[in-house]
């Protein structure tokens, strides 16, 4: 492994092949392929919990008992538009550290190397010679500095500072970063539980500032979006399983059998179906709620069958990615009919 040292006085390969278009080295762009910007999907959390609040904010109201109802369209949007920031830059802080771990111990040279598609090299300037690390961690120390003040004023301008949501977002921004950075939790086997509870994290203690509620079927919906990263993560997991287990990165990919990692990949559609449907069996959610999210059962589905039958892991990953804004936006959906149903 070279230094970092090492690596900022190396000379910066191109980031490009095959007729990609070139990304100067130490541009904005380079930048934005590091934050990953184009990945939208744990930012989806801000409209999902906008819609949370047409239903609950106004029952809450007529109970006496939301913050929201009576704090001002301006200060919710405030309160969203800050938190939103601060998911930004976590994020950014987050695959920032992960390149750079994944630079050093060569895992990302593994599985993103000079063959791979262009499009996918470029999202890896460590790789493509497109930053250094130096400037990769500058940046992510950065990004994790403005997190920490955006999420400040998220608090400070919150109606509602419920203890529990005040942790809860301190929570994500302590461990948020320790993806591959520091504590590794991607390394030592937490991460499909890690990408869940990302996802849980920028749901529930925002609608909690918001409201100082945690009604039931807005934990339903915040754990259905955080299993959604996980199951295209899990896919992304069988095409790098070699490369994690050269560097002892612990997955459930890399420490057991094809058919084990299959059953496992089944066994987390399947807890998302049963927060589907059991929730209106038990009268935490409206009994059509589950009609409504059919679409998402029978697409995971033959995303299971994609990628653990046919072999066609990429595609699966794909057809995730899809799904996963697909349940939001019927998340969404059934918070505004439900508001309109009540």
């Amino acid at each position: 492994m070279e230094s970092a040292s090492a690596l900022d006085t190396a000379p910066a390969r191109p980031g490009t092949v095959a007729g990609s278009p070139q990304i100067r080295p130490g541009s904005w762009r380079a930048y934005a392929k590091l934050a990953k910007l184009d990945i939208l999907d744990y930012y989806l959390s801000i409209p999902l919990v906008a819609t949370m609040l047409v239903p609950f904010a106004v029952a809450g109201s007529a109970a006496g008992g939301s913050a929201a109802s009576s704090a001002g369209a301006g200060r919710v949007l405030l309160v969203l538009g800050l938190f939103l920031l601060g998911e930004l830059t976590m994020v950014a802080a987050m695959v920032a550290f992960d390149d750079v771990t994944g630079h050093r111990d060569g895992s990302d040279a593994a599985n993103y190397g000079p063959d791979a598609a262009a499009r996918r090299l470029a999202r890896k300037p460590l790789v493509a010679g497109t930053l250094t690390e130096r400037q990769a961690i500058r940046f992510g120390c950065a990004a994790l500095a403005l997190c920490a003040l955006f999420w400040g004023a998220t608090v400070a301008a919150a109606p509602a500072r419920p203890l529990w949501a005040v942790l809860g977002t301190g929570a994500c921004l302590v461990f948020g970063f320790q993806y591959s950075w520091w504590l590794k939790f991607s390394y030592r086997g937490f991460q499909e539980i890690f990408l869940a509870a990302l996802g849980w994290g920028y749901v529930l203690p925002l609608f909690g500032l918001l409201t100082g509620r945690a009604p039931g079927f807005v934990v339903v919906q915040a754990l259905v979006f955080g299993l959604g990263p996980v199951l295209f993560g899990v896919y992304s997991n069988i095409n790098d399983r070699a490369g994690d287990r050269a560097v002892g990165r612990i997955t459930v990919a890399t420490v057991t059998s094809e058919r084990v990692n299959s059953a496992f990949i089944a066994a987390v559609s399947a807890a998302e179906a049963l927060l589907i449907v059991l929730p209106a069996a038990f009268g935490v959610g409206p009994w059509w709620f589950p009609l409504l999210m059919s679409p998402v059962l029978a697409l995971r589905a033959r995303q299971w069958v994609r990628g653990n039958l046919r072999g066609d892991v990429f595609g699966a990953r794909r057809g995730g990615i899809h799904l996963h804004r697909i349940a939001t936006a019927l998340m969404a959906a059934a918070n505004l009919l439900l508001a309109v149903t009540r």
